[in-house]
């Protein structure tokens, strides 16, 4: 993977994922990756796993988090870690914008 030093956001495509979910792919590496995804209100991030360890930090909005069974309401300023290969979703209450960080990076992102 080639290294790169700055990502513009202005240069970043968001991606319409569909259902009030947008996404753009901000930094990445090898072993780190960071993502900004805006969710409308009512939509939702379906409950799944993955091997990433993952930090969610919520930039707008309130949501909903189920992390392992365990739900809870969580709004800007907020953050939740995620574990490698736990169930984990949200549903978005006010419109808003989550900061995903995932180790190491998510190539089904960058294809």
């Amino acid at each position: 993977m080639e290294l790169k030093h700055f990502f513009y956001s202005s240069d970043i495509p968001l991606e319409d994922l569909g259902n009030g979910l947008k996404r753009k792919v901000l930094a990445y590496h090898e072993n780190l990756m960071m993502v900004e995804v805006h969710f409308e209100k009512g939509a939702v991030g379906e409950t799944h796993s993955h091997p990433h360890e993952q930090i969610t930090y919520v930039l707008e909005g309130e949501f909903e988090f189920n992390i392992d069974g365990q739900k809870k309401i969580v709004k800007a300023g907020d953050s939740m870690f995620e574990e490698s290969n736990v169930l984990h979703g949200t549903i978005c209450l006010k419109k808003g914008k989550l900061l995903d960080v995932f180790s190491p990076h998510r190539e089904d992102f960058l294809l």
